[in-house]
């Protein structure tokens, strides 16, 4: 499928483009592209800096599974967003987008929002199975690593930045099986069509995952 608004030739030029790019590619993706993956990509952005102003440069973007396409970010979304630190030109610039093979394939790391999306990812990417995570549980395996312990990791794979990142992931993959959880545990509540509260629950298990990926995100290409 192709993305909307998007021709094959202009779809294979900006995979050629991305191909040479240094800068990780972080994924964010859940179900319409209106809600909890545009607020954790923006939130995530704001945490890493603008490319103009970054120390650690990556490009964050988002994609529905079943994406509600040129739509904008909800509005209690949008406002929770900038109240947790998004820019609020970013979250009002969002479009929603629909998940489609090649945007997969084009990502160093893919976060879903819920199980349901990570399997989705990882059926129409199937190398990406060790590089897709739900944000919170990456935030949970990662967790249980120190800083140093992923800048030495990130170390032996030399300077290059997305050669760093794989590193650590397989790190942070290795964690698996390590401790028990209860599966809802890694899933964010899908706050669309419901109240503000639940909105506020949903931010709230969202953003300390997205500070933790910042964490190791700024460690690994320290």
């Amino acid at each position: 499928m192709i993305p909307h608004g998007m021709t094959r030739r202009e779809l294979r030029e900006r995979a050629a483009a991305l191909h040479k790019s240094t800068e990780p590619r972080i994924l964010m993706v859940c179900t319409g592209n209106i809600c909890r993956s545009p607020m954790a990509e923006a939130l995530l952005r704001a945490r890493m800096g603008t490319p103009e102003k970054a120390t650690h440069a990556v490009r964050v973007h988002s994609a529905g599974t079943r994406a509600l396409i040129d739509k904008a970010m909800t509005a209690d979304a949008q406002q929770l967003a900038v109240r947790n630190g998004a820019e609020e030109s970013d979250v009002e610039a969002h479009r929603a987008r629909w998940l489609v093979e090649q945007v997969a394939e084009d990502a160093d790391l893919i976060f879903a929002m819920a199980r349901e999306h990570r399997t989705t990812a990882v059926e129409l990417a199937p190398r990406m199975l060790r590089k897709t995570f739900t944000i919170r549980e990456f935030a949970r395996l990662a967790s249980a690593l120190t800083d140093d312990e992923v800048k030495s990791t990130a170390d032996t794979a030399g300077t290059e930045p997305r050669a760093r990142l794989a590193a650590v992931t397989a790190l942070v993959t290795q964690q698996r099986g390590m401790s028990p959880h209860a599966a809802d545990d890694d899933d964010v509540i899908d706050p669309y069509r419901r109240s503000h509260e639940t909105y506020e629950r949903s931010a709230a298990q969202l953003v300390p995952a997205v500070d933790e990926v910042a964490r190791i995100l700024r460690a690994t290409l320290a």
